[in-house]
Parts: C-alpha cells; structure tokens; sequence
C-alpha cells in the first residue's frame, strides 16, 4: 500500500485531479492495487506520468511496462502489484474505472 500512496502524492505535486487508491486483492490477481488520476489536458497528464516515474526511479520502484507517451489520453503504468491509470478527465469519465471495480475497497490517502 506505501507503494501506492507514494504514487498518488507523486501525482498530486502536479495538481493530479481526484487521486483514487483501490484495493484490489481480494478481486484481482493481476494487482493489489489500482491508482486513478486525472489531468485536465494531455500536457498535465503526460507531466503526471514524468513526476511518477521520476519519484519511482528515486525510490528505486522498478516500472515493468508503460502503456502510452506523450500526448496520450490515458497512460498506465505497472508497478507490479500497483497499476498507475494517468487519464485525461474526459477519459476518466468514459471508461468509469471505480464503477467497473465498485466492489473494490477504497484506500484513503494519509494527510501530509
């Protein structure tokens, strides 16, 4: 769960909109944990995925794989047991992942 959280701070140094931690493990054996952020625009989006990868290479958290680049709409990242959505609002909205995994439980991010 640290690897999470650390995650969804990275993402709020660059203003991330309405960071989400769910908890996967009961539902998923993919991952422990998913980690939702939104950006207004494909700019923000992009410099949130620079900020996680960043703060991952600081901390030593190997990235396996990254699925889109600059100018995407949705990056994902796969952190092992976390996987990093990065999505554009308009994109958040259409693929609605919290209501596609409703039965997952929400972590609540530590106050700073």
């Amino acid at each position: 769960m640290k690897k999470a959280q650390l995650v969804a701070f990275a993402a709020l140094n660059k203003k991330a909109l309405n960071p989400v931690i769910l908890d996967l493990k009961e539902l998923s054996s993919v991952s422990d944990f998913f980690v939702i952020v939104s950006g207004n625009t494909e700019i923000q989006v992009f410099a949130i995925y620079q900020e996680i990868e960043r703060v991952c290479r600081e901390e030593k958290i190997p990235i396996f794989h990254t699925e889109g680049s600059q100018g995407s709409k949705w990056i994902l990242l796969d952190l092992g047991d976390v996987l990093v959505h990065i999505f554009r609002q308009s994109e958040r909205d259409y693929y609605n992942l919290e209501e596609l995994w409703h039965r997952a439980h929400p972590v609540a991010l530590p106050k700073l």
